[in-house]
């Protein structure tokens, strides 16, 4: 309250706060590291000193019993050969005490320990193993063996008791140290809770104040304002709280006696709404601008994606030439998952890429005769057909407005996923019609493949969704989601026929062009014409022209829509008896 009466502003005060808070967490970051400095002294201690000295320890035993068993067995056999063990042992006794002398340089008991290690050792070798060699060598193996009695091997147990006794202070030097650690650890935590109880604190505290000092004063101000606004101008504004309030409540009442002089500017005011109006409308107009802005960014980020990812495949697959098989099997394998994972991640960026181009990278829309396409589509799609004994086929296909480039994908699209989603043992038959429907072209792509429930026929078309596991059927889960932005990139939509008897049908809509329109509506005109005439003829004029193997007049095709088509003789024979299908693979 004092501080409120000294006129301190809601800047000084907010910054009083802050710096009580930066001092207190500063002075904990300070404790903290300190403390953890001190664990990681602890647990280095713990892996680099008291677990290898645990090991030298019984490895030194190991070492110990070598030299007695070697020396018992030269004893017997009085083959040279069995000294070899005392030999080496002896040899890596030594290099074993030296580095258990350096680790234990913290630890006095250790090295006392250690010392009394080696008394016992120095005088066993020199009371018994020394002795009886020279013995075996002097005198046979007889009376070397004669050496060995029971209280030689009590003097040997001397040895493990010595030994025994270093690993037990060993043990005990490692339980402290890890006790050590545990005792940091836990300060180190209850500092970092100390550290969040004063984040909450002070972040309650300034709760507290700014609804002192900002939000009471505020909405009394708020509330006075108001009185003004509904018409109240006579209405004096006094302010509260610190002196930006104060100051603050000073220039509206300022601004209310303005406006109780100026009435007269209340249309300018109204302009001035209307300019901010438009000023919003521009800004949406900005939002919309920015979105293409963040498409564009996908783009980007994706693309800069691919040189970090190539520099991994490509070393990940050196490693997998260059070391294959001189590693173990494990290493192999992880080598092999790294390869794949990072080939996957190229096709998921390559395909997002592809997918975040569909009408952002455009070459303008021309007339498109997908009866081309389809061509294209099957020179493409060849491999994968040939591999799994496809058969392509469509029929006559019109032409339309668009990108070829994008139509050619996304037809490519549906054809591969008909081929890779086939029946075991089954041949894929995949076929591709048109047909005319309420001035649009509705394209079928219909294979007997496995098909899709009807469940799960709009998740399809949702990237990166998946119905199989990657390993039962490759692919990235991106194909159909490419096909749908292409499609309503073309004004159509695409869905999963449900009422398929087998397979899968995915059918798709694309705008007709106005002549096509024209024509079926001339032609469904004259086809009605012909039935009103051929009921009102009382004979024939002339004999039925001859059938071809499809029930329509020879030399006539099918459009997609059911309607008839004049073609040359040409055409008639090059259809034949496929109905105007064409097949590109069998």
């Amino acid at each position: 309250m004092k501080a409120y009466q000294q006129g301190w502003t809601l800047r000084r005060r907010v910054a009083a706060l802050l710096g009580v808070v930066v001092v207190l967490l500063l002075g904990l970051a300070a404790a903290e590291a300190a403390v953890a400095a001190k664990n990681r002294q602890n647990i280095d201690a713990v892996l680099l000193k008291t677990g290898p000295l645990r090991v030298q320890a019984q490895e030194l035993m190991s070492v110990l019993l070598d030299q007695e068993t070697s020396v018992r067995g030269y004893a017997v056999n009085g083959a040279r050969s069995d000294l070899e063990p005392y030999q080496e042992g002896v040899r890596r006794e030594q290099s074993l005490v030296a580095s258990i002398r350096d680790l234990s340089a913290d630890y006095p008991d250790v090295r006392r320990s250690l010392a009394v290690v080696e008394q016992e050792t120095a005088q066993w070798r020199t009371q018994v193993a020394e002795p009886v060699i020279t013995t075996v060598e002097r005198d046979g193996a007889e009376a070397g063996q004669a050496l060995i009695t029971d209280a030689t091997r009590q003097q040997f147990d001397g040895i493990r008791t010595a030994v025994n006794t270093l690993q037990e202070e060993i043990l005990t030097v490692r339980q402290e140290t890890a006790d050590r650690v545990n005792a940091t650890s836990n300060t180190l935590v209850v500092l970092l809770i100390i550290a969040a109880l004063v984040v909450t604190t002070a972040g309650v505290v300034m709760l507290l104040s700014l609804d002192r000092i900002l939000i009471r004063p505020l909405a009394d101000l708020v509330g006075q304002v108001r009185e003004v606004a509904d018409g109240d101008y006579r209405h004096r504004i006094e302010g509260s709280g610190p002196p930006e309030f104060r100051r603050l409540a000073d220039d509206i009442d300022q601004m209310r006696m303005k406006i109780a002089r100026e009435l007269d500017e209340v249309r300018e005011a109204r302009e001035r709404i209307e300019w901010v109006n438009s000023q919003l409308q521009k800004q949406a107009e900005e939002l919309t601008r920015s979105n293409r802005d963040l498409e564009q960014f996908a783009y980007v980020a994706s693309h800069d994606l691919q040189e970090p990812l190539r520099k991994v495949a490509s070393f990940c697959q050196l490693l997998q030439r260059r070391y294959a098989g001189q590693l173990d099997e494990r290493a192999d394998q992880y080598i092999a998952f790294a390869v794949d994972g990072a080939q996957r991640m190229q096709r998921l960026i390559n395909d997002l890429l592809a997918f975040s181009r569909i009408g952002r990278l455009t070459t303008g829309f021309t007339e498109v005769d997908l009866n081309k396409v389809m061509g294209d589509v099957a020179g493409q799609t060849e491999a994968a057909l040939q591999y799994s004994d496809a058969e392509l086929t469509w029929g006559e296909m019109p032409t339309i407005r668009g990108e070829e480039p994008l139509l050619t994908n996304l037809l490519v699209n549906l054809v591969s996923n008909s081929v890779k989603f086939r029946r075991p043992d089954v041949p894929p038959k995949v076929h591709v019609s048109a047909r005319l429907v309420d001035g649009e072209w509705e394209i079928s792509c219909r294979d007997n493949g496995i098909g899709i429930e009807p469940e799960f026929a709009d998740k399809i078309f949702v990237i990166f969704q998946r119905l199989h596991s990657k390993d039962a059927y490759p692919g990235t889960g991106i194909g159909l989601a490419i096909v749908k932005k292409i499609v309503e990139y073309h004004g159509g939509r695409v869905w999963v026929d449900t009422d398929a008897d087998e397979g899968t049908t995915i059918r798709f809509t694309l705008p007709a062009l106005e002549a096509d329109i024209e024509a079926a509506k001339a032609a469904e005109a004259a086809a009605d014409d012909d039935t009103t005439d051929a009921q009102d003829a009382a004979e024939p004029a002339e004999a039925p022209a001859a059938e071809g193997a499809d029930g329509d007049p020879a030399g006539v095709g099918r459009q997609p829509d059911g309607e008839a088509r004049e073609e040359p003789p040409a055409e008639a024979d090059r259809h034949g008896t496929n109905g105007g299908m064409k097949e590109t693979v069998g």
